[in-house]
């Protein structure tokens, strides 16, 4: 390479820049883009199937996205926020299925039912309500609520068999939800960016990112097959290297990223592909994170499809490494240590102390601890059925804050700064669902004049609900489901197997 400027640079190989540079595409297909992951291949870390829970994150099932107050008041609103974003990656994935830039829906999307499932009654308690705010909300309006046992082994059988005949429980159930291969979505849209000019650089790592007055930047490349390094100069730098995103914004000096630290969780899930045991269960079950346990470590047994492979997950588990990325170094958390995050980080440390409970609890659960948590969800999950599995690495955003010193961050947090020259994108959950939301906002930032007087108008030809909801127009709702349900291929999902199902039969 040489230091010839180019318009964009995406670095990593993720979902994160695969969408950017696609939309970026459409609206200035003139323009050169770089891109830079150091691994051989794309979508190897968080994006790839087997590294997260695939889940569409619609907050159709995902109870951290409405906690309860102290009061036990509930709002909505970050429910229906969240859903709305995945809504407009529904609808833009349609029109690239339409354009012929996505192949079969089903190669990286499919209707999986969404389900909440909660034992006690003050949980149960707490479903119910949760059920009456949401269910006349238009994008909740599938919903189903049971604490009907009987009911609830048709929807997911496995939740039931063998389960105490005394213990109280109920679930809801939501047929529009999805199951997302976000390894294959990301792969075909490189491929698309590769059909339309961009140069995809793979075992390539930015090492360091430097900006001149003029604007630009210089991207400093290793070349991972021994090849030494090089210079590539951008106008526009996007970082989206999961874990290695932070490190590398510390390095471009921008005053934006001043405070932020990291915290590594590592991820495991049990996994079985037993088809005697996968046919039975056709669904995304999540419970109720434990106390301390970050929100995405909140337990779920999913369906998953993968590479066209049909499985059943349960986790994660949380473990601990020093990693940043999966395949990253133990160096990568005391490297990241700057003395204007340092305060932020201890902080976090001197008060998350329930968190710090939970993981040490996590590293050092045995076998059949891990089973016992599983069992919690299926009585009758039996051990040689199961194999564990490494997952990928989160990095949790710490920062600073003005009254407490330093937070944790839960979700996902996006910089910009130079005169939007540079972006990048820190924290985990609910990450690749709302990929499209996040980068349309980073295009929004970076490119102001040109997305409010050009590329906004483009966008809501490929996006109808973009800057105008859905869940607040009713009939808009409607029309949008059945369009990205008729062109994704999706459909509600078919009922489970039947099985014989003994509701109160005993442990």
């Amino acid at each position: 390479m040489s230091k010839n400027t180019v318009d964009v640079v995406l670095i990593g190989g993720g979902i994160m820049s695969a969408t950017l540079g696609t939309l970026i595409k459409q609206v200035r297909p003139d323009w050169s883009i770089e891109i830079f992951e150091s691994r051989g291949e794309v979508a190897t870390e968080s994006s790839n199937g087997w590294n997260n829970a695939g889940t569409g994150h619609a907050a159709l099932c995902e109870l951290n996205y409405m906690p309860e107050g102290k009061d036990g008041s509930m709002s909505t609103a970050k429910a229906v926020a969240i859903n709305e974003q995945f809504q407009l990656s529904r609808e833009w994935w349609s029109t690239l299925i339409e354009r012929g830039i996505l192949g079969e829906p089903s190669s990286f999307i499919n209707s999986t039912p969404h389900m909440t499932f909660v034992s006690g009654e003050d949980n149960v308690d707490y479903l119910r309500r949760r059920f009456e705010l949401l269910k006349d909300e238009p994008l909740f309006a599938d919903m189903e609520f049971s604490d009907d046992p009987q009911q609830i082994a048709e929807w997911a059988p496995l939740l039931i068999d063998r389960r105490a005949k005394d213990e109280v429980v109920a679930a809801t159930r939501s047929e529009s939800g999805t199951d997302v291969d976000f390894g294959s979505l990301t792969r075909q849209l490189f491929d698309y960016l590769e059909r339309e000019g961009a140069t995809l650089n793979l075992a390539h790592e930015v090492t360091k990112l430097k900006r001149h007055d003029d604007g630009t930047w210089d991207v400093h490349v290793r070349n991972l097959a021994g090849y030494g390094t090089s210079l590539m100069k951008a106008k526009f730098v996007f970082v989206g290297a999961g874990g290695g995103a932070l490190s590398l914004l510390q390095s471009s000096g921008i005053p934006e990223i001043k405070g932020f630290g990291g915290f590594p969780i590592s991820g495991k899930f049990l996994k079985t592909s037993n088809p005697e045991v996968v046919k039975l269960h056709q669904a995304k079950v999540y419970g109720k994170a434990a106390v301390g346990a970050p929100p995405m470590s909140v337990p779920h047994l999913d369906t998953r499809i993968i590479d066209g492979e049909q499985s059943l997950l349960f986790g994660p588990y949380a473990g601990f490494s020093p990693n940043f990325l999966k395949k990253g170094s133990w160096l990568d958390l005391p490297l990241s240590i700057r003395t204007h995050n340092i305060g932020p980080m201890i902080k976090v440390g001197l008060t998350e102390f329930a968190l710090e409970k939970y993981l040490i609890s996590e590293v050092f659960a045995s076998r059949e601890k891990q089973l016992e948590s599983l069992r919690q969800y299926m009585p009758t999950a039996r051990s040689e059925d199961w194999e564990m599995i490494t997952a990928g690495q989160r990095v949790q955003v710490m920062k600073n804050d003005p009254e407490k010193g330093g937070i944790l961050q839960f979700g996902t947090e996006i910089i910009t700064g130079a005169e939007g020259s540079i972006a990048g994108l820190l924290g985990a959950s609910p990450g690749a669902s709302t990929a499209v939301f996040a980068m349309l906002g980073v295009l929004e930032k970076c490119f102001p004049e040109q997305y409010a007087n050009e590329w906004e108008q483009k966008f809501k030809q490929q996006v109808p609900a973009l800057g105008e909801g859905l869940n607040s127009r009713p009939e808009a709702a409607k029309e949008s489901l059945a369009r990205t349900n008729r062109i994704l291929e999706l459909a509600p999902a078919a009922q489970a197997a039947e099985v014989e199902v003994e509701a109160g039969a005993a442990l």
